[in-house]
């Protein structure tokens, strides 16, 4: 299994975080009710999404996923690299950007065309005829870590961090918002956001609760008992799943990157389940080393043995 880290995380994408959704298509072998077979109502789901065609690339000029994944041909035949579109880890919001009182979904997509670039999409997709129909996409940015993304009226922003003017394309720093409106001719047009751009630190990790959804890449962690982090004056806090811990956090030369000090925690008993919980956790909490956003989740690197994994933590309610 390969190793790999935040950086690298942010365009190699898995398909099925949040789950499936309503399924799409028609499937000749079985019958249905009238009932089944009327069209879709509301906005896209996320099982469409991930099988949706969509347009705005340069090239490829269009593509149409399958389970969330395009791969195309190699640019030559002893090219060992092909062109990938993925859907963003089971990325969705809804909103009304056209004004028609229709929600229509929103959704982030990466193209990996080889090396090391990881190209970021932002897409609108909309129900017509029953179908979901893309709308609108437009790139984002080369390897951008989205840290949240909103809708109000028309008008779409994403809370990013990007690569600065002094930043190495490798190691984005600047924590950015980034506003588009859906025009009625059906294309995204860029607008100014007045929020003054800022540096990636620690405090961008911020007052939000977040709970451990994935012990490594593919690997969920429990919900009970529920694991917690928050950044707060120098320390990473919370619950490691029976004790309440503390750890001091200390920023690293290049953006993101950080070292963990001694790892304290109050002295509680718990059942075993508990207690390997909380033992898994803290041993992979000593080993942070960078931390970076995706899709509105909060990553953390950690070291084993075999190099570096990533434990991925969502906002409390998400």
């Amino acid at each position: 299994m390969n190793r790999i880290g935040v950086a690298g995380l942010v365009g190699l994408i898995s398909i099925g975080w949040l789950g499936a959704c309503q399924p799409t298509g028609d499937d000749p072998s079985k019958t249905s009710s009238p009932e089944e077979t009327a069209p879709s109502v509301g906005p896209p789901t996320l099982e469409e999404l991930e099988n949706a065609t969509y347009h705005g690339f340069e090239d490829p000029a269009s593509v149409t996923l399958t389970d969330g994944i395009w791969t195309g041909e190699p640019d030559t035949e002893d090219s060992a690299s092909r062109p990938e579109v993925s859907l963003l880890r089971g990325f969705r919001i809804t909103g009304d950007l056209d004004a028609d009182n229709e929600e229509e979904a929103v959704t982030l997509l990466n193209l990996a065309l080889g090396g090391t670039g990881q190209l970021l999409y932002l897409a609108v997709v909309d129900r017509r005829d029953g179908r979901p129909v893309n709308v609108a996409t437009e790139l984002v940015g080369d390897r951008v870590q989205v840290r949240g993304v909103r809708t109000r009226g028309r008008r779409l922003y994403l809370d990013v961090v990007q690569a600065g003017p002094e930043d190495a394309a490798c190691c984005p720093g600047e924590v950015a918002t980034l506003g588009w409106e859906l025009l009625p001719e059906g294309r995204l047009s860029s607008i100014a956001v007045t929020e003054e751009a800022g540096r990636l630190s620690l405090e961008t990790i911020g007052d939000t609760r977040w709970v451990l959804r994935e012990w490594s890449w593919g690997e969920a962690a429990p919900e009970e008992p529920e694991v917690t982090l928050r950044y707060d004056d120098g320390r990473l806090t919370g619950s490691s799943g029976c004790n309440n811990y503390f750890a001091a956090a200390t920023p690293g030369e290049m953006p993101g990157d950080v070292s963990m000090g001694r790892i304290g925690a109050t002295r509680m008993a718990c059942p075993e389940p508990e207690m390997a919980v909380e033992a898994r956790f803290l041993s992979q909490l000593e080993g942070v080393s960078r931390y970076g956003f995706m899709a509105g989740g909060l990553m953390l690197d950690y070291a084993t043995d075999d190099g570096l994994e990533v434990m991925i933590f969502k906002r409390r309610g998400e």
